[in-house]
């Protein structure tokens, strides 16, 4: 394992100093393999042209693949994002956030304004396949295990293999072994055909999943909808989805995958394929699970980023499933060991690093998962845990998706990572509780200074701790509620009230809540799309996701608006200090099979001196608003 430096507060993974023998054997070893790559690219683009009369929307292909149709695309304008999920958890929430993306592309219900304020090009790319029908798939690189795939083909059901279709030279005995595809959740074959029916008053509304289903999805790819290119997803051999062996369980198990060049070549290959296609590339979202060896994955992958993408954004959102069983105490104290590394080694490649989860804390003791206000759910289903992460997640990275005044992926790391705070919390609002007739001041100044923002990060409540910086979306807010729509000569029950526009309404109210803080503020109409497979968690909303007095009468909830933050604040002074006690008291003898896997006891010393130095930057007093 790379040993550790530290750079003044903030710290930076070793291993960059190189000797220069070793840094040319390096830059000619990628740039051999890169040339290679050039090569089979040019192939593979020219076997999927773009550009001849384009079917119009509404049209898909089966599983979600829209068909790209005119005015679909931005030309030329797009800052192109490469989205890279790495682990079983990251597949679930990605899962949720590519149906969801998927969603906001489909058909628009009669008398509904297709806004546009999010630029779709921005994740997805357009492509052809051999058959001649246009594609319009995520631009995503996705890494799991053996047997984590179930039914779905690792190279996709978009593009037939023409080496497959040629007609064979050979012309003596042949004999064809085909391996047997993986067997369908039979308790799942209506999930991925919920599109919805017409009801009697006009509006196409998806059907709910039947009670009981949400219990027998074990794997991401039973509930995604959306077709992905053959070069997205690339599946570690080596190591099993499930049974008790062979397991990727630990930091250093994760590092090792990527120092083979099986799958460092390959990773390689996949990235030039799909950064080479890009105008205007602004850099990389990893979302990485942090409790198990995909952490030590992940820190490889941002380093791999930083040096052949060095200047372009690399934002990693580190995830972690809902509650832990103590009755488990190895896979609690990986959790915890994994968790660790891996926050301390991305924070040294990567712009910023979000935890994300919805458990109470980042330690070895739990505390029970979060809860809100305005939805249920089941904190030991990793399919509902991952829809509200995915929501969250839909929400605060909207800056770099607009359409226009976008804010660059480096701009907003400037914003929240400085002086060294290279780890941010998320926290949400899920749904904002605006209800029929009332305007956005009304809303807002009902919450008042005990703004119900529940914490996505395990990182505890940041109520009554220092914001430094923060980044904050509402959206799903109809223009008329933008302001007050009371009547000339009322009196004005707040300031927000006195507001000419919305966005100075969500300024003015930030500014109350945190007052000198520096703060980047969008308000967004297009809401959160929240429409089956994802689950049924809003009891009490209209399918537009406005709160009602009562039970809804009709379907599933369609979309949903959302308040979602980032932020960077004193609390994680004390989450990443007390993190580092809790790591210092472990005996590390009883855990050698986690040393065995490539970390040495060095390692884990520079580990609580670089987790206590982390922790410094956010002593309160360093801000920029001093």
């Amino acid at each position: 394992m790379r040993q550790g430096k530290r750079r003044g507060n903030c710290m930076t993974p070793a291993g960059k100093q190189q000797l220069p023998a070793t840094q040319e054997r390096k830059r000619r070893g990628r740039e051999k393999r890169r040339l290679t790559n050039r090569v089979a690219n040019g192939k593979a683009r020219a076997q999927e042209p773009i550009g001849q009369g384009p079917a119009p929307w509404g049209q898909a292909l089966r599983g979600g693949c829209r068909v790209l149709g005119s005015g679909a695309g931005m030309a030329g304008g797009a800052r192109e994002v490469l989205t890279l999920q790495l682990g079983h958890f990251a597949g679930f929430v990605g899962a949720h956030w590519w149906n969801q993306q998927d969603a906001a592309l489909g058909r628009t219900t009669e008398g509904e304004e297709s806004l546009g304020e999010l630029c779709p090009d921005v994740l997805y790319r357009t492509g052809r396949t051999l058959h001649g029908q246009e594609t319009y798939t995520p631009r995503l690189i996705l890494m799991d295990l053996k047997g984590s795939l179930n039914s779905l083909k690792e190279e996709g059901g978009l593009y037939k293999d023409r080496q497959l279709d040629a007609a064979v030279a050979w012309q003596g005995k042949l004999t064809t072994h085909r391996e047997e595809a993986y067997p369908k959740n039979p308790n799942l074959q209506d999930l991925l055909s919920a599109e919805g029916v017409l009801s009697t008053d006009g509006i196409w509304r998806a059907k709910p999943l039947q009670n009981g289903k949400e219990n027998n999805i074990r794997v991401w790819s039973d509930f995604l909808r959306v077709h992905l290119h053959p070069r997205s997803i690339c599946v570690i051999q080596k190591y099993n989805h499930d049974g008790e062996t062979g397991r990727l369980e630990a930091f250093g198990q994760g590092e090792s995958v990527l120092k083979e060049p099986r799958y460092l070549e390959e990773l390689e290959d996949r990235l030039h394929f799909f950064v080479e296609e890009c105008d205007f590339l602004q850099g990389f979202q990893i979302l990485c699970d942090l409790h198990d060896g995909f952490s030590g994955v992940g820190a490889k992958t941002a380093e791999l980023l930083q040096d052949e993408y060095s200047g372009r954004g690399v934002i990693t959102w580190g995830l972690l499933p809902g509650p832990y069983n103590l009755g488990e105490p190895q896979k609690n104290i990986f959790r915890v060991l994994n968790t660790a590394f891996g926050l301390v080694h991305l924070t040294g490649y990567s712009s910023f690093v979000c935890p994300l989860s919805l458990g109470g804390n980042l330690g070895l003791r739990p505390k029970p998962p979060v809860s809100f206000p305005y939805l249920q759910y089941d904190a030991t289903l990793p399919f509902h845990c991952s829809a509200i992460l995915a929501t969250a997640l839909d929400t605060v990275t909207a800056p770099y998706r607009l359409r226009s005044s976008m804010v660059p992926m480096s701009h907003l790391a400037d914003l929240l990572s400085f002086s060294g705070k290279k780890v941010v919390t998320a926290e949400a609002i899920i749904p904002f509780p605006l209800v029929p007739g009332q305007s956005l001041p009304d809303t807002l100044a009902q919450l008042g200074g005990a703004t119900p923002w529940t914490p996505l990060s395990a990182c505890g409540d940041s109520a009554g701790s220092r914001c430094f910086a923060q980044s904050v979306v509402l959206r799903g807010i109809d223009r008329a509620s933008h302001t007050s729509k009371l009547n000339a000569g009322t009196p004005l029950p707040s300031a927000l009230h006195a507001c000419a526009s919305g966005e100075e309404v969500l300024a003015q109210y930030l500014q109350h809540q945190h007052p000198r803080v520096l703060s980047s503020s969008h308000l967004l109409r297009t809401p959160c799309k929240v429409a089956p497979p994802y689950p049924h968690l809003f009891s009490s909303c209209s399918h537009k996701g406005i709160a009602l007095d009562g039970p809804p009468k009709c379907a599933a909830v369609q979309s949903i608006p959302v308040f979602g933050a980032l932020r960077s604040s004193s609390s994680l002074h004390q989450t990443l200090g007390d993190l580092a006690e809790e790591l210092n008291r472990l005996d590390l003898r009883r855990w050698a099979s986690f040393m065995d896997a490539g970390v040495e006891q060095d390692d884990m010393e520079e580990l609580l001196q670089d987790l206590h130095s982390l922790a410094q930057c956010y002593q309160e007093g360093d801000s920029l608003s001093n």
